[in-house]
């Protein structure tokens, strides 16, 4: 009985690497392309990324206050291009060219503006069990393009690795002499 273990053991060991190989998703190019890090650095600039980083400051436990106030001046001092032209080499990895395209398309739109807008810059709304707001038929049909449906769920996949990208920036940030 232990020896028909220790074959089955084995021959899944055995085994193993070859299945791994066929199910796992073929690695993406190690080197991205110039333009798919441009589309990535246009998609953050237009998402206005920086805000983010700001937010993951605010969530961000530091030692001391001055710890803080000192990360701060740092971020306040850094203009919003060289935090998208940080960020968008290590995002290229999660976010395509397609999606980041044609979500920069999107958020170029009045109706994305808007979401921008509500997402960084609105405080707390009352939202009712029904309740929803108006958008135009023009905006709802964009909204059910194949390109765009693809893209939006692609960038949510992505949230948590620009917050994790955006966190070691400030990590950065923090240890840079400036």
């Amino acid at each position: 009985m232990k020896f028909i273990h220790a074959a089955l053991g084995l021959s899944m060991l055995v085994a193993a690497p070859a299945f791994s190989a066929t199910a796992a998703p073929a690695p993406k190019a190690a080197a991205a392309s110039t333009a798919h890090v441009q589309a990535v650095q246009d998609l953050l600039g237009v998402m206005h990324v920086e805000y983010e980083l700001r937010a993951v400051a605010a969530r961000t436990r530091f030692p001391t206050e001055a710890q803080r106030k000192a990360v701060n001046a740092k971020l306040d001092a850094m203009p919003p291009a060289e935090v998208h032209r940080r960020l968008a080499p290590s995002l290229t990895r999660v976010i395509s060219l397609d999606a980041a395209t044609e979500m920069t398309r999107f958020y170029g739109t009045p109706y994305g503006k808007k979401i921008i807008h509500q997402k960084y810059n609105s405080g707390p709304q009352i939202v009712m069990p029904g309740m929803s707001g108006a958008v135009s038929p023009d905006e709802k049909k964009e909204r059910k393009r194949v390109a765009y449906v693809q893209a939006s769920k692609e960038l949510a996949a992505a949230e948590p690795a620009i917050q994790h990208e955006a966190f070691k920036l400030l990590q950065a940030l923090n240890n840079e002499k400036r």
